[in-house]
């Protein structure tokens, strides 16, 4: 009996050491040849473990290994998977992607998967729907008349939503979140220019997130869709099916976007057209009248799939960029005094050639002694445009570009990518390499933006500088967006001084879209007004 247990001990045990020897080989060789700053590529499970373990610092993470290996880096999944991703921190590398081989290098079918809600539309598509759908967009975005009801619209808001609330919020002294403010904001703004109507969100800041539903649901989508780019496709696709982890709220978030458009379109087909609309200049405008945007052609009843999508596209697009470098402009203003104070010194003159502007409607009172700005007497600033484009070179709306490979490349660095292989450019970590930036690459400093006779700004090649793309796909929507944050940010700055509460932890969440993950909470208080205009 004795001998017997002792057997089927051996026969349980030896097999196991059978196995775990070379298990301990192989990790013992890949210490002890391994970088710590380098994530380890593990037998079974490849690199998904230094993934998880860095989640709360991804982005953080990723630069100090692109800092490691002198901006490229290569990442391979769990053997069972088809994850293989090319790192790139490289302009040149970057320019020939986006640019020069520009053919070779598409989103690709992996990426519209990741972002299912807006497969087919612009942002997913390639080839000739792409570029179809680009031209129509740019002859949308280039109306005169478009670009005036942009501004009307972003200076209302501005007047009387933003500029109202931060004084009540001055006189209450008490902290509030910023992000939150800003975020109904420029959903407002978003949905006004893309429907023609007021959601009012920013009426009711302060309340809830529950308040906009449609904001919650895209940044589930994103966030979500961080996820997608960052675990093996058939391990997301399989907890999709099972509903399980992040996926269990994609479905709702998709539910709740196209329920809101399909809402908006359907309004506008019954004739319940907004103010905006009778005149032809907000977006939807633009489509209501092409049959091809219906399943029941020139009927007109019944919004197409497809269009369903264009305008939850519209809305992503339009919001997600303003809504989330905005925050981390005001952050950046906030705790860099000086750049305030230098802000203020150019926007000095613009205040005194005009008259004073009322954020209240009835005018008068102490709300009139604010400043408002409109966003043509703001494109000619250099030192507000460089703090606007030094904040978002250090928190770039999109923190990684995605790119597929369609054949077999060898990019200027030397490095040679394979047909069926994804690029990632994170360009949040392109923001931080000392060999592209310089020395001071992590510091916050409008300067280096600026001529050296203060005059102009300095020329950066955009495929240095990825926060609207570059190349053919560059954004459509940049000059919109800068003369939106120009707007908010200099109405900010010169009727508050903004103060970050003592303690508040500001870090970016896990999305495809830089937001904060904490919000910002700030304390405000009044300038003054004009007799603060010599500050």
């Amino acid at each position: 009996m004795q001998q017997m247990a002792l057997l089927s001990v051996e026969l349980v045990v030896l097999p196991s050491v059978v196995l775990l020897i070379p298990l301990y080989l192989y990790i013992k060789s890949r210490r002890s040849n391994h970088n710590p700053l380098l994530p380890t590529n593990w037998l079974i499970l490849g690199v998904l473990p230094s993934i998880a373990a860095n989640r709360h610092s991804f982005h953080d993470f990723v630069t100090s290994v692109l800092t490691t290996t002198k901006l490229n880096f290569r990442v391979r999944g769990p053997p069972w998977t088809n994850m293989r991703l090319f790192l790139t921190c490289d302009p040149e590398n970057v320019r020939h992607i986006f640019t020069r081989n520009f053919a070779n290098y598409p989103k690709g079918g992996g990426f519209a998967a990741v972002f299912g809600t807006l497969e087919g539309t612009i942002f997913t598509a390639d080839g000739e729907p792409w570029r179809r759908q680009r031209t129509r967009i740019h002859h949308v975005f280039t109306r005169p008349s478009f670009l005036a009801f942009m501004s009307c619209t972003c200076r209302d808001k501005v007047a009387r939503g933003l500029l109202p609330l931060l004084s009540r919020m001055a006189a209450a002294g008490a902290p509030f979140d910023m992000d939150d403010m800003l975020g109904r904001l420029v959903i407002d703004m978003t949905v006004m220019l893309v429907f023609g109507e007021d959601p009012r969100c920013l009426s009711s800041a302060g309340k809830p997130a529950t308040t906009m539903p449609v904001a919650a649901a895209m940044d589930a989508v994103m966030e979500v869709a961080f996820f997608r780019n960052a675990v093996p496709t058939p391990l997301w696709k399989a907890m999709r099916c099972l509903r399980i982890g992040p996926e269990r709220k994609v479905a709702a978030a998709e539910a709740v976007l196209r329920g809101f458009v399909s809402e908006k379109i359907r309004r506008r087909i019954a004739g319940g057209e907004p103010a905006a609309a009778a005149v032809h200049v907000d977006i939807l405008s633009h489509y209501i009248d092409d049959p091809d945007c219906y399943s029941d052609g020139a009927r007109r009843r019944e919004p197409t799939d497809f269009m369903l999508r264009t305008f939850i596209n519209f809305m992503v697009a339009l919001r997600d960029p303003v809504g989330a470098a905005l925050p981390w402009l005001v952050y950046s203003l906030a705790t860099h005094p000086r750049v305030v104070a230098a802000a203020r010194e150019e926007l000095a003159p613009v205040a005194a050639s005009r008259r004073r502007t009322s954020s209240s409607p009835a005018g008068g009172g102490e709300e009139a002694m604010e400043v408002v700005f409109e966003p043509e007497e703001l494109q000619g600033l250099v030192y507000l445009r460089a703090a606007l484009l030094e904040s978002l070179r250090l928190y770039p709306p999109g923190p990684i570009e995605r790119k597929a490979v369609a054949a077999d490349d060898v990019l200027p660095s030397g490095h040679a990518v394979r047909a069926g292989e994804t690029v990632l450019v994170p360009v949040y970590s392109m923001g931080r390499m000392e060999s592209v930036w310089g020395e001071d690459c992590r510091e916050y400093r409008p300067e280096r933006w600026i001529s050296e006779d203060g005059a102009r700004l300095r020329f950066v090649p955009s495929y240095k500088f990825l926060s609207f793309n570059t190349g053919p796909r560059s954004c459509l929507g940049k000059g919109i967006a800068m003369a939106q944050m120009m707007t908010v940010a200099a109405a900010v700055a010169w009727n508050f001084d903004v103060e970050v509460v003592e303690g508040h932890a500001v870090e970016p969440k896990l999305s495809v879209v830089l937001q904060m993950k904490n919000g910002l909470m700030v304390k405000v208080k009044r300038r003054g007004g004009w007799c603060d205009m010599s500050r």
